[in-house]
């Protein structure tokens, strides 16, 4: 496979470019002295802001595939329904320690147990959960309540891609060996392709021609182009160039940059993963970019996520998470923990292998999903 550009042509939506009447290019000049284009849409947000909120409004969760992709959490919940077969408002305490060990069971972990247990324990003195039925909707909603606490510490639509102002935005995903992270960026790079935006993909990571290959791929199958691959090369150069060849163009929209994938334990690799941050600045010669750095975390490996997480967080300020391998084996309690100790949004979930296949991360229905109604 030719691993250089691989360019899409004719396919491009006249409404993202300045082109279309509706659009007002503005012009600013970066701190390398080059002059770039700010695309406004007029009487409006900007239009990679509309297309951050779009990708989610229109891209709400399809429950049926979240339901299937929870079935082994929902499955270690399965005892919370026994312990509730028995609820006693008279023994309360000790179907509550139970409930705790069900969620540290179901990877919740146990600071984020204790807090849901807390919650419900405080509704039961105050005298609002009395009842089975009654514990059953506050257990629930004390998990929405940190997911969407965990979301409110970036602020308002934190699950939302915030896209900046300028062209081209820059999305840096990163994560672990094996996480699903190549193929995560072909179907993000589709997702917002059928939005309109015009999409750059990065090769960084320089140590596997295979990585190239597959994301060559998925760049063919999304209908977007990709940056030449330089084997062996330092990948925070790699990453520079590539931002600067989409700042040059002018026609980009949005530059997705790839990294390679890393166990968050070894420390060279992380430094090498901050360097590769900073050339983005580098390269578009704004050092407010990347607007997203987004962590791909595999659902099948637990409470494992958090310690990635935590690592990741540390060396490059995650904005944001997605889940992938959502498809029934997956310990989903362990991404309520994450965003509730981490205050990490989850941004996406993926449920499966075809492109379409990345949903925006909806909180109510992922809650639904771990326990539905009976």
């Amino acid at each position: 496979m030719d691993l250089g550009r691989i360019s899409t042509t004719g396919q491009q939506r006249s409404g993202l470019h300045s082109s279309s009447p509706c659009l007002q290019p503005r012009k600013r000049v970066t701190s390398r002295g080059r002059m770039s284009t700010n695309v406004r849409a007029s009487g409006g947000p900007n239009l990679l802001q509309r297309i951050g909120r779009l990708v989610r409004e229109k891209g709400q969760s399809d429950f049926d595939r979240v339901f299937k992709g929870t079935a082994k959490t929902r499955e270690r919940l399965s005892v919370v329904d026994e312990l509730l077969g028995i609820w006693s408002l008279d023994d309360y305490e000790a179907t509550l320690e139970e409930l705790e060990e069900a969620l540290i069971a179901a990877d919740f972990g146990p600071k984020t147990a204790l807090k849901v247990v807390d919650r419900i324990r405080d509704g039961i003195k105050a005298g609002r959960v009395k009842t089975a039925d009654d514990t059953r909707v506050a257990l629930k909603d004390a998990i929405l309540e940190l997911l969407r606490k965990g979301n409110e510490k970036q602020g308002a639509g934190s699950s939302e891609l915030k896209l900046s102002s300028s062209k081209p935005a820059v999305i840096l995903v990163v994560g672990v060996n094996g996480s699903g992270k190549t193929t995560t960026i072909g179907k993000l790079a589709h997702k917002l392709s059928n939005e309109g935006a015009k999409v750059y993909l990065v090769p960084g990571d320089t140590f596997r021609a295979a990585a190239a290959e597959q994301l060559a791929e998925w760049a063919k199958r999304a209908n977007v182009t990709v940056g030449a691959f330089q084997d062996r090369a330092k990948p925070q150069k790699v990453i520079a160039q590539g931002c600067e060849t989409a700042l040059k163009d002018g026609s980009y929209d949005v530059v997705i940059c790839d990294t390679a994938g890393r166990l968050h334990t070894a420390y060279a690799l992380m430094e090498e993963l901050e360097a590769c941050k900073k050339a983005i600045g580098t390269g578009t010669g704004d050092q407010s970019q990347p607007n997203e750095v987004l962590l791909v975390l595999d659902g099948t490996t637990g409470l494992n996520m958090l310690n990635q997480a935590r690592e990741f967080n540390e060396s490059v300020a995650v904005t944001g998470l997605i889940l992938t391998k959502l498809d029934g084996s997956a310990r989903g309690g362990a991404v309520v923990s994450v965003v509730d100790q981490l205050g990490i949004p989850v941004k996406f979930v993926g449920v499966g292998e075809a492109l379409e296949d990345l949903q925006p991360f909806n909180e109510d229905t992922f809650a639904d999903a771990l326990f539905p109604k009976s």
